[in-house]
């Protein structure tokens, strides 16, 4: 076989098609379609009076370290963010209502209706289920953080601190809901600001809400559309960006762009070093008969 340069990468980019096809496969299989009652939760953060309580049922229910500073206000003081310790966190807004009261909104993962997260895992360590969760197979995850890249939202933390490190993000209570159980924040809420249910009678209860008193609400489901749509729904009377909700979300889902793009990263990490390999082998092979060849001309003028 006449192996040159040309024929080489046409063989690379072969091997590399059917790398990223393969594991796209397998990403799309971990989204799966949700079903008509999949659950959610609706904020009002009109409700919310920043007691974090949510925090404390959460870190409870999951066996994590208490909430950061309980009762001390001071906490508010900068933007929070959840971590490995912390899966959820209650943000103060920028901004007052109109009556010039304090907004706060929780923030956890939202439960994409078709996560990036799940479609850029190649192994399915994330995977969507048709109840509503994003649930975590700690047994299957290899470690490639591609989910924290994947994710619009910038959910999944990784444990860096830990010998043994896992990706750790909301579960939406998966497991409570599996026993018949509502998730523990929306259990304790005092002021009525999470309600749990199927997510399109919350999504018609938002609107609903917004139609009766539309001088009180801004005209706008927070995660009715962002990312495709999420199980997390928000309603405001402030701009949600004040709440540090993260602005300039894609309408579509993600997915498909992380099919795309980080599906290939098998193909990087396990096929190219040895395609580079097999380059340099070839071209070194190459460079060593043109350097005989020479040798052979430069003899045969001496003689």
């Amino acid at each position: 076989m006449n192996l040159n340069r040309r024929t080489l990468f046409k063989l690379a980019a072969a091997a590399g098609t059917a790398g990223v096809v393969g594991a796209a496969a397998k990403s799309r299989a971990s989204v799966v379609p949700a079903a008509r009652n999949a659950r959610g939760v609706l904020v009002d953060t009109t409700r919310c009076v920043g007691c974090r309580a949510c925090e404390a049922a959460c870190a409870e229910a999951n066996a994590l370290a208490g909430p950061e500073k309980p009762g001390d206000d001071t906490v508010f003081a900068s933007k929070r963010s959840t971590s490995p310790t912390a899966y959820t966190v209650v943000q103060k807004g920028s901004l007052k209502s109109p009556a010039g009261e304090d907004r706060f909104a929780k923030t956890q993962c939202m439960h994409c209706v078709q996560p990036a997260c799940a479609s850029g895992c190649v192994v399915k360590a994330l995977e969507k289920t048709a109840s509503g969760p994003v649930v975590y197979h700690k047994d299957r995850c290899l470690g490639c953080r591609y989910c924290m890249i994947a994710c619009p939202f910038g959910v999944p933390k990784y444990e860096f601190s830990s010998a043994t490190p896992l990706v750790k993000k909301c579960t939406f209570c998966a497991e409570r809901q599996a026993k018949g159980l509502v998730p523990a924040c929306t259990e304790v809420c005092p002021s009525g600001a999470l309600q749990f249910g199927a997510r399109a009678d919350l999504l018609e209860e938002a609107k609903e809400r917004i139609y009766q008193n539309p001088e009180k609400y801004v005209h706008k489901v927070y995660g009715e559309d962002e990312a495709g749509g999420t199980s997390w729904l928000y309603i405001s009377d402030v701009p949600f960006e004040s709440l540090k909700l993260p602005a300039g979300i894609e309408k579509k889902s993600y997915p498909e762009l992380a099919d795309g793009a980080l599906s290939a990263v098998p193909f990087v990490i396990t096929l190219w070093p040895p395609l580079l390999m097999g380059m340099y082998t070839f071209s070194k092979r190459r460079d060593e008969v043109a350097a005989k060849e020479n040798d052979g001309r430069q003899e045969e003028r001496h003689v």
